[in-house]
């Protein structure tokens, strides 16, 4: 079953991904002016013509990611001790590390960062890595664990405090696969991961009873002074698309009974 959620998750956000959609349109659109259904391709191409030049222009996609942001802070103070420090994958390059053979940071790279900045705060704790390869093309690689390690060994944090896990493809395998490794099933645990991707990520672990202290890195949004019409279309794609993708998951982690909550707060009963 959790494979056939995995693939069909890739598909369904091959055609919903925001940029992928509005390619798609535009070459159905082509297609039908093509074929001389004028009307038709009018119906399609000025909106989606309307709606990328907006895309493009202004960066619309703070408005969907930050709520995701906010939803949880780090903490104000830290807690004198865990018992250990949760890292979601995501911040490595997989396919970019393959190709050259050298780890390689993405987008996420922040989530590295902040697992050295609580490495460093609690110097006696393990850091827990998970994550595979998210990709249907990069499955049994064999090389995950071995980039983790790489880039969590040059943020300064000794390899004999690692504990690495790279089989899960997805948030939800990220904590089933996980959970059998923590050294105390009932302990405390600082989840890194992204700020618009912990909503999802604390409600699976609320699901599965690991205590979690949220502690978000990686923003994508800018603040409203920060928001000008600067005609950046691949920067206001780092935020619409995870903005998009992370709403989809909410939505699906709950109808699929990964999370028991459509929009995990702290405030949530636990």
């Amino acid at each position: 079953m959790n494979d056939l959620f995995f693939v069909f998750s890739k598909i369904a956000w091959t055609l919903l991904s925001p940029g992928n959609l509005l390619l798609i349109l535009f070459i159905v659109g082509t297609l039908y002016l093509l074929f001389d259904y004028r009307t038709a391709a009018k119906r399609i191409l000025l909106p989606t013509a309307l709606l990328s030049f907006l895309v493009m222009a202004f960066p619309f996609g703070d408005y969907l990611i930050r709520p995701l942001e906010e939803r949880f802070s780090q903490p104000e103070e830290l807690p004198e001790s865990v018992d250990g420090i949760l890292v979601l994958g995501g911040g490595e390059d997989l396919q970019r590390s393959l190709s050259w053979q050298s780890a390689e940071l993405g987008l996420a790279g922040d989530r590295y960062i902040g697992a050295a900045k609580l490495a460093k705060r609690y110097p006696k704790v393990p850091v827990i890595f998970t994550g595979g390869s998210g990709s249907v093309q990069l499955q049994n690689s064999a090389k995950e664990s071995d980039l983790a390690s790489e880039l969590l060994t040059t943020v300064g944090i000794a390899p004999n405090r690692l504990i690495l896990e790279s089989d899960s493809r997805n948030t939800y395998e990220n904590f089933i696969n996980t959970l059998p490794l923590l050294p105390k099933g009932d302990g405390r645990y600082l989840l890194v991961t992204s700020a618009y991707h912990m909503p999802r990520a604390v409600g699976i672990a609320r699901n599965l009873e690991i205590n979690v202290i949220p502690y978000p890195v990686d923003y994508r949004s800018n603040s409203s002074e920060y928001r000008h019409w600067d005609f950046d279309l691949f920067d206001h794609l780092k935020s619409l698309e995870p903005a998009v993708k992370e709403w989809i998951g909410l939505s699906v982690y709950l109808l699929t009974g990964k999370t028991d909550r459509w929009f995990p707060s702290p405030d949530d009963d636990r």
